[in-house]
């Protein structure tokens, strides 16, 4: 069998990176935004910013399922497989959103009480978590959108909607929130409007890129119908890496609440670290979702061999960026932490856990790289079985009593633990093979009886 053109795994990750950095650059102009309003507004910023993305979780994996099913179809020559799901992730998108719009708007108050948020977050965090209700419902929208353009290979389209939407995104959020002349502006609140707006446009440019680029035309019932037998290849792969998404998230929420029973200082700090530290995983995170594509597309094409080399390649790139981007970032915290705060303790705890995270990035490599490719071999129900006890046990308990005893950096601790345990169960699956088995019963399926495997 002959192998298939495809781009070079820098041509995805490339555009993917420059999406992540678009979107972590905005939510890094929001977080300094609200820091110059006061501590206690920044650390309601970032504490929402963890609500949303455990909430998103919804639309990730949606979207994580969605993508893998179109990527083995079209590497099996099966468009007409790839489109189906396409409109199927988009009904399900609609349900997806509604979920996490009805959390925001019923459950807020309960959310942060469960979080020990203080007094002064609370009263700022609760009203600005409900104004979101609707930009979650558009967001899930173009997460799963954008995933489906991906996985056709067009991630350089992706990237313009994101240059757009972000773009949108930060200008009326500085308007918004400082205001312009003698008006004072809308805090929190200018971010979400900005947020919503945003979301909106991304919306209408994934609709023509749609029709432009895959010629495909959503008609009205297929916002809200998603079949169960044309969904069920997606919640195969889907449902676990949920349970999984899941589970780090309440086991990360388990820190959060960790790090606010040390006070608003603490979550201050803790907010702008954390955001810092989503510059460090870029590279690796583009290199990760690149694999996932690109291992999707040679598993529905039998080129296992290929497949295997190309995440080895992906790790190493990866733990070279991670770690000296970590190193980095540890070195500069005196001056990186200026652009928050002028707090002396703040920005002195802020480099202490920056130089801990060299530890957590590294190993969060191959949680990174490694993971997506399990996915995209169909190999979806292991990482779990391998990882919940470490994700309960040490990243959710161990960050509540090494918090307790040691402060942030005991949660750090924690944290760097985790993913270590983690990454190394799945390098082993990865290296062992252990996926072949499900791989190979996906390109069966795909492909006529008697095609070679390349493995």
């Amino acid at each position: 069998m002959k192998t298939t053109s495809r781009p070079r795994l820098n041509a995805i990750a490339g555009p993917i990176l420059g999406e992540f950095l678009i979107g972590m650059t905005v939510a890094m102009a929001g977080l300094w935004l609200a820091s110059k309003t006061s501590d206690a507004a920044a650390g309601a910023f970032g504490m929402i910013n963890q609500v949303l993305e455990t909430l998103m979780v919804l639309f990730r994996v949606l979207a994580i399922g969605v993508g893998v099913v179109i990527t083995q179809s079209l590497g099996g020559a099966r468009p007409q497989a790839a489109r189906q799901t396409a409109l199927v992730g988009l009904g399900a998108s609609t349900w997806a959103g509604l979920v996490a719009a009805l959390w925001v708007l019923l459950a807020n108050d309960w959310t942060l009480d469960v979080l020990n948020a203080p007094d002064a977050v609370s009263a700022l965090a609760s009203p600005y978590v409900q104004t979101l209700a609707l930009a979650l419902l558009l967001e899930a929208y173009n997460l799963t959108m954008a995933a489906i353009l991906r996985a056709h290979l067009h991630a350089r389209d992706t990237l313009m909607v994101m240059l757009v939407m972000h773009g949108i995104h930060l200008l009326l959020a500085f308007v918004l929130m400082r205001g312009v002349g003698d008006w004072d502006g809308l805090g929190l609140f200018g971010y979400a409007a900005a947020f919503t707006v945003s979301r909106a446009v991304g919306l209408g440019l994934h609709l023509w890129l749609w029709r432009r680029r895959m010629q495909l035309a959503p008609r009205a019932r297929d916002w809200w119908v998603c079949p169960l037998p044309a969904l069920m290849p997606v919640l195969r792969i889907g449902v676990p890496g949920a349970a999984l998404e899941m589970a780090y998230r309440i086991a990360f929420m388990m820190s959060l609440a960790a790090a606010a029973r040390l006070g608003v200082a603490a979550l201050a700090t803790q907010a702008y670290t954390l955001q810092t530290l989503k510059y460090v995983l870029l590279v690796s995170m583009a290199i990760g979702w690149a694999c996932e594509i690109m291992v999707g597309h040679l598993i529905g094409a039998g080129e296992f061999r290929t497949a295997h080399r190309l995440v080895r390649k992906g790790l190493r790139n990866g733990l070279l960026a991670s770690g000296s981007l970590a190193l980095v970032a540890a070195a500069a915290a005196p001056w990186l932490m200026q652009a928050f705060t002028r707090d002396p303790g703040v920005i002195a705890a802020a480099q202490t856990l920056l130089w801990l995270s060299f530890a957590l990035e590294t190993g969060r490599v191959a949680n990174l790289v490694v993971l997506g490719a399990l996915r995209s071999t169909g190999d979806a129900v292991y990482p779990v079985a391998a990882s919940i006890t470490s994700i309960v046990l040490v990243l959710g308990v161990g960050s509540v009593v090494l918090g307790r005893h040691f402060g942030l950096p005991g949660i750090w601790v924690a944290y760097a633990a985790d993913e270590w345990i983690r990454g190394m169960l799945l390098l082993r699956r990865w290296d062992t093979h252990g996926w072949v088995q499900h791989a190979r019963q996906i390109y069966h399926r795909l492909r006529p009886p008697g095609a070679e495997t390349r493995f």
